[in-house]
């Protein structure tokens, strides 16, 4: 097949850009695999999904079916915590994924080094995959583990970092597109807050004095994550608005 063919039957099935990002991405494409690749478009998997990759800070991420796709309104995580200037940090992520946050923040902060959490296999496995191929894999350690539990970890940290799920079940919002991502990493209870409940809870014994942790938050959060947290005996800091002007992140301190 000749990549004008190729790339005629996959702008018909899903768009001009996706189109040529596939083509990009994939040199020497066969009538079968063309096929997949065009019904999964119509079927509305995200691109990433069918390249297996995804830009996120100015670094390329592997990716698949056991993570979220790294997304542009997470970069501002990273933004919050840089603008900080940490000091040799020693980082915790909470819920890594791909490893998105922990290794754009340790590929852009001199001698920082972390910890990254998840508590499905699959991420787990990704997550080693882009530490590896980025180069990070000396600095990150990366475990199983699931962080509603408070004696899942046994060290402390600097900073903590931490995009939870954060959808309610039944919100109607989500996009297409998230249909194809692991309900784990969007959907929890307790209207979409019981990941921030925990993390409330249990980070208190994972972080150093004046430590500082940063949290992803869904729209129109803020108020709900904050409450929680000052019950939990945490200090607000400041709120950080994505590029959308959608305030993003909760930044919080603690005396430990």
């Amino acid at each position: 097949m000749t990549i004008n063919q190729a790339f005629e039957i996959l702008k018909d099935s899903g768009g001009i850009r996706a189109a040529r990002i596939i083509i990009d991405n994939n040199k020497k494409l066969s009538w079968w695999r063309v096929f997949l690749m065009s019904r999964a478009l119509r079927r509305g998997v995200p691109v990433a999904k069918i390249i297996h990759q995804k830009w996120f800070y100015g670094l390329c991420f592997y990716t698949n079916k056991h993570t979220l796709d790294p997304r542009p309104d997470t970069e501002t995580l990273v933004e919050s915590v840089l603008h900080d200037k940490p000091m040799n940090p020693k980082i915790l992520d909470l819920g890594t994924g791909t490893g998105c946050i922990i290794i754009s923040l340790v590929k852009n902060i001199k001698n920082a080094t972390g910890v990254a959490v998840d508590i499905s296999s699959g991420a787990i496995r990704v997550a080693k995959r882009n530490m590896k191929k980025l180069g990070v894999a000396q600095s990150v350690r990366v475990i199983k583990a699931n962080f509603a539990k408070p004696n899942c970890i046994h060290e402390k940290f600097d900073v903590i970092v931490s995009n939870p799920p954060y959808i309610a079940y039944g919100d109607k919002r989500v996009n297409s597109a998230a249909t194809h991502d692991p309900k784990i990493a969007l959907y929890a209870k307790n209207n979409g807050l019981i990941a921030y409940e925990n993390i409330a809870r249990n980070a208190k014994k994972w972080i150093v004095s004046k430590g500082r942790i940063y949290l992803e938050i869904g729209a129109k959060q803020e108020k709900q994550v904050i409450k929680i947290f000052e019950k939990n005996g945490w200090q607000y800091v400041r709120g950080d608005k994505d590029l959308g002007g959608i305030l993003r992140v909760l930044v919080f301190t603690v005396d430990a």
